[in-house]
């Protein structure tokens, strides 16, 4: 009797066990503390130094294994089902999934998800008090127009470095920029990996995006080679902790500020497009008037890729969904907090070199 009560109990335990740690209150600052700073470092340069030996995705592997897990459940308890003309089967195998879930939901956590609810990047830096007005934004995008009519030609004359994780110049950056704002353990870069969902990033316009269960780097086959220093950058800012996206944009961007020409330009263009969308239209004409020739053609080829390959009603709904992720993980702005990063810039107090100032209570 014993025994039969043991599997769900487990099960039931587990499931409890994931909802209380979603929705346990926890401080960002005992968050930093134990898992931010302490956990979560040294767990993320043995796993990603480990993914990045590996050819292919773990998540791949991992998505596989899901599926082909999920149907055979699902039919063995379906069959066991009509034979006996019970729904027991059908319920066990149910809770069984849900505990599976529970489990993964779990692990997430452990070993990235916490970065989440972490210390916030505007409790870590020195910041003007007055938020940015529509001049500061459109005096900024300006700036980037001219930074990348300045660094066209010595970027395309060095060229790229196809594999970012050879590119020492994007990796003496990031490094800078993780002391600039930590005194923690230095994340480890991860490689720019193929993988079976790369037709899905190229139909939703997505450049790229962590696996929380490998710590690795999956990468939009399409990217141009301008644009792969930035996306590794934003990416690797992942690893390193910063899970919301405005503070992923933030420090992937400064990686590349600290690099060289090459990284430089393919920052600002990132940050030209995130300002072009914040402006108004007639900011934006100037903006594209100001643009010589041949950043315009970047430009335009970036929006020919994208067009190429999107799938719009696909594209909808997989933001739409990443919303919700981001929500339920309490980034209560959701995928608006992508364009928080100008907000970012435009407060952040900054030395020589693109070096933010931190609070002095904000050292790890």
């Amino acid at each position: 009797m014993v025994s039969r009560w043991r599997r769900p109990v487990a099960e039931i335990t587990v499931i409890g066990l994931a909802a209380a740690a979603g929705l346990l209150p926890l401080s960002p600052q005992a968050v930093e503390r134990w898992f931010s700073a302490g956990w979560y470092p040294p767990i993320q340069r043995i796993v990603t130094g480990f993914s990045n030996l590996l050819p292919i995705a773990i998540l791949d592997l991992l998505s596989l294994t899901a599926v082909i897990t999920v149907v055979w459940m699902s039919s063995v308890a379906v069959r066991t089902s009509w034979r006996t003309r019970r729904v027991g089967p059908v319920v066990s195998a149910l809770r069984g999934l849900l505990a599976a879930a529970a489990t993964v939901y779990l692990v997430f956590l452990l070993l990235w998800g916490f970065n989440y609810r972490r210390l916030p990047m505007t409790e870590r830096l020195v910041l003007e008090a007055a938020a940015p007005t529509a001049e500061s934004v459109g005096t900024l995008a300006m700036e980037a127009v001219q930074q990348l009519n300045a660094l066209y030609e010595p970027a395309h004359r060095a060229g790229w470095v196809e594999a970012p994780l050879q590119d020492e110049a994007l990796r003496r950056g990031f490094a800078a920029t993780q002391q600039a704002l930590s005194d923690g353990t230095l994340a480890v870069p991860g490689r720019l990996k193929p993988s079976i969902f790369g037709l899905y990033f190229r139909w939703t316009g997505v450049d790229g995006m962590i696996n929380p269960f490998g710590l690795e780097v999956l990468a939009n086959p399409d990217l141009l080679p301008f644009e792969r220093p930035f996306v590794a950058a934003h990416e690797w800012s992942h690893l390193a902790g910063y899970a919301d996206e405005s503070e992923a944009n933030f420090v992937g961007w400064l990686a590349c500020m600290r690099g060289d020409v090459s990284t430089q330009y393919s920052g600002w263009l990132f940050l030209y497009w995130q300002l072009n969308s914040e402006v108004d239209g007639s900011t934006r004409a100037r903006l594209a008037d100001a643009l010589d020739l041949g950043p315009r053609r970047d430009i335009e080829a970036v929006v020919a890729r994208l067009r190429s390959g999107e799938l719009p009603w696909l594209r909808t709904a997989g933001w739409q969904v990443y919303d919700q992720y981001l929500k339920a993980n309490r980034v209560e702005d959701g995928i608006r907090s992508y364009g928080a990063v100008v907000t970012l810039i435009l407060r952040a107090r900054f030395e020589p070199g693109w070096a933010p100032v931190r609070r002095p209570s904000s050292g790890q």
